[in-house]
């Protein structure tokens, strides 16, 4: 008669929770996106904004956790050693990602090739914008002035080697205008002094100028996105009008460590930027200062690069370098 085994029996009952472990959807736990700013800031908001709609559409919920210091180089760190199964997100910058490769020495991440690019999130307009006593109201006009005041015209920025400087450079060497940068440690204190009339230029957000705009406190020139920011569809542009091809602003974008499954990351790129297409969200970001920007994630790789070589020959024209 013939004899059958009973071992694959006995062990089909132990094959099955490790099939379906396998098979889970993701997300089966919590996911993390770390801000490499205070709570706040303006990649905090916009992140926090996606990520809760994100908590919404996933049966899992997203959190954000705010890494603050170090021009956010510890965060991005933190972000490209995580294990790469995408329940660690990061919020990069176009400080973080865009700037910090050129100007850091010893950066503890390489901005090319520790993350997964997965979509651009945000662009936040920057701008020229003067105190209502300076003799120039278009760009044309400032070059000029700046031109022919004895040592150069005195210009604002929120620090060294931030977004505003570094677009700040990007104009002087772009247009042959002769400025001498004023470094403040942050938007607050340049502005304060803008509006006092101490310092009659400044490069700054459009984020943080807007309600001094409103007031008639401040003037603004132009701006520094490729298109006009839609908040301010009447000031032109210094692609436009002086720079053909200027381009300049702040951004966050979402990444992953560079190993992350091409699932797990094409899952994400669709559903955040299905929420950054609502109309609803796109209004939202235009109500607190930027545009939506959802992209591929090839093109959002493309675009990192492209700033990053942006930002490395400027640094290198104007000798910008940051300690640490």
């Amino acid at each position: 008669m013939r004899q059958f085994s009973r071992r694959p029996l006995l062990a089909a009952p132990f094959l099955l929770p490790l099939a379906a472990h396998a098979q889970a959807p993701w997300p089966d736990k919590p996911v993390k996106i770390i801000v490499p700013f205070p709570p706040g800031q303006a990649a905090d908001i916009f992140t926090r904004v996606y990520a809760d709609l994100l908590s919404q559409r996933w049966p899992q919920r997203v959190v954000v956790e705010n890494r603050a210091g170090g021009a956010g180089a510890p965060a991005l760190e933190a972000g490209a050693r995580a294990a790469p199964d995408g329940y660690t997100l990061t919020a990069g910058t176009s400080g973080t990602l865009g700037v910090n490769p050129s100007v850091l020495p010893n950066l503890p991440y390489d901005a090319e090739k520790d993350f997964a690019f997965i979509t651009n999130v945000v662009v936040l307009p920057l701008m020229l914008v003067a105190h209502p006593s300076l003799e120039a109201n278009t760009a044309q006009e400032v070059i000029a002035l700046a031109n022919r005041t004895q040592g150069g015209l005195d210009l604002a920025t929120a620090g060294p080697a931030t977004s505003q400087h570094m677009a700040a450079e990007l104009f002087a060497h772009r247009t042959g205008a002769k400025v001498n940068m004023i470094h403040y440690r942050g938007s607050g204190p340049a502005v304060v002094d803008l509006l006092a009339g101490n310092v009659k230029l400044m490069m700054d957000s459009y984020a943080s100028a807007r309600a001094h705009l409103a007031a008639g406190r401040l003037k603004p020139i132009a701006v520094t996105t490729e298109q006009r920011a839609p908040q301010l569809p009447n000031v032109p542009t210094l692609a436009e009008t002086v720079a053909p091809g200027y381009r300049a602003y702040g951004w966050t974008g979402l990444n992953a460590p560079a190993a992350t499954p091409p699932a797990v990351l094409a899952k994400i790129n669709a559903d955040v930027t299905a929420i950054l297409r609502e109309p609803a969200v796109m209004a939202r970001f235009i109500e607190l200062g930027g545009t939506a920007a959802p992209t591929t994630q090839q093109a959002y790789g493309d675009f990192v690069r492209a700033e990053i070589a942006q930002w490395r020959e400027i640094a290198r024209i104007a000798n910008v370098r940051l300690e640490g």
